[in-house]
């Protein structure tokens, strides 16, 4: 900005706008990453999260979305956040995507038991190594993942940059089919 002084309403549309999202990262007692599989071929493996709504902090956004997509209610635990996650504009979308994931903590074998999907939003659910995520997982979306699990095992909070305007989610690598 050249300094010029706005009225507020000029000045607010001159701000950068960005969407966000928010999501829990659980792991099993053995430290295994627990994901869901979408129905939708943008990411095929994903945490319980989803866009925020108007008025809803990231914290509010990552409870309501996982109590919708597994049935688990996570009011109980204090918000830690492991990652904050910047996307760069793409192909499909102009704007920024910001992402909040916070530690859901550890599900014991009887909260697994008890998960209930959103069928129209995932199909099953998956606890898996880091190494056998990595192979299911494309590089940009996997990178995510090692860095959530990363901030996990350290207690340290991670931030993370996606560049994903070269490659959109979802899209096939060449020889795959889409």
């Amino acid at each position: 900005m050249s300094g010029t002084w706005l009225p507020r309403d000029q000045y607010i549309a001159t701000l950068p706008k960005a969407t966000a999202y928010a999501c829990m990262y659980f792991t099993d007692t053995t430290g295994r990453p627990f994901q869901l599989r979408s129905t939708r071929p943008t990411e095929v493996w994903q945490h319980a999260g989803g866009n925020m709504d108007p008025g809803e902090s990231p914290w509010e956004t990552a409870v309501r979305e996982c109590r919708e997509e597994t049935g688990l209610d996570v009011t109980a635990h204090r918000p830690t956040l492991l990652l904050t996650h910047f996307v760069t504009p793409r192909h499909d979308w102009p704007h920024p995507h910001i992402g909040f994931i916070f530690d859901g903590g550890i599900l014991t074998p009887e909260q697994l038991e008890s998960i209930v999907l959103d069928p129209h939003e995932h199909t099953e659910w998956s606890i898996r190594s880091i190494d056998e995520w990595e192979k299911e997982m494309k590089p940009p979306i996997f990178a995510r993942l090692k860095a959530i699990d990363q901030a996990r095992r350290s207690g340290i909070p991670g931030y993370l940059e996606s560049d994903e305007s070269r490659e959109p989610l979802g899209s096939a690598e060449p020889g795959e089919p889409a």
